[in-house]
């Protein structure tokens, strides 16, 4: 190995370690309690926050496997479930049994699930345009270019499918 590519493998590893800092900062915000109540607020809609995250990623990713959205979510198969019940109860999602497999129970959003997370796109839009308001659109759309890359590469190293 040549002195030139040492420096660059150290360069890259103090790079790696920076870049983990900054995901471990942004999913720790990401989070917090509060910006979701946050988000709710703004986008003017009556959602338990514990809801939250599982109605967006059943749109998001829907029709999608309660197995697979607990994993989503990082919460107990059977939390979910009883969680995405609610949203049904809500009118907001609902569950089916998978055409593709009988065994699997998958939960696909609702005209009424729709229309929520649609205003929750709205606000987290509003919110964005505070936070990018100094940015130079070339740095927006390379860190949204980027960002889907990384995570495309970090779905193919686990072997995961693509979320996006």
């Amino acid at each position: 190995m040549t002195s030139t590519e040492n420096v660059q493998i150290t360069h890259i590893g103090k790079k790696i370690r920076e870049l983990h800092g900054s995901l471990i900062d942004i999913v720790t915000l990401m989070n917090q309690p509060q910006r979701d109540e946050a988000l709710v607020r703004e986008a003017g809609i009556a959602l338990d926050r514990a809801l939250f995250p599982l109605l967006v990623g059943i749109e998001r990713r829907g029709p999608i496997g309660i197995v697979d959205l607990a994993a989503g979510v990082g919460r107990d198969y059977t939390t979910v479930s009883r969680q995405v019940a609610k949203l049904e109860s809500l009118g907001l999602a609902e569950r089916r049994q998978s055409p593709y497999d009988r065994r699997v129970n998958e939960a696909v959003v609702t005209p009424k699930g729709k229309a929520m997370t649609d205003k929750i796109d709205a606000a987290r839009e509003r919110i964005a345009l505070a936070v990018f308001a100094s940015w130079d659109t070339a740095d927006i759309n390379d860190l949204v270019r980027l960002m889907r890359r990384f995570a495309d590469a970090m779905g193919a190293e686990t072997g995961s499918p693509p979320l996006g």
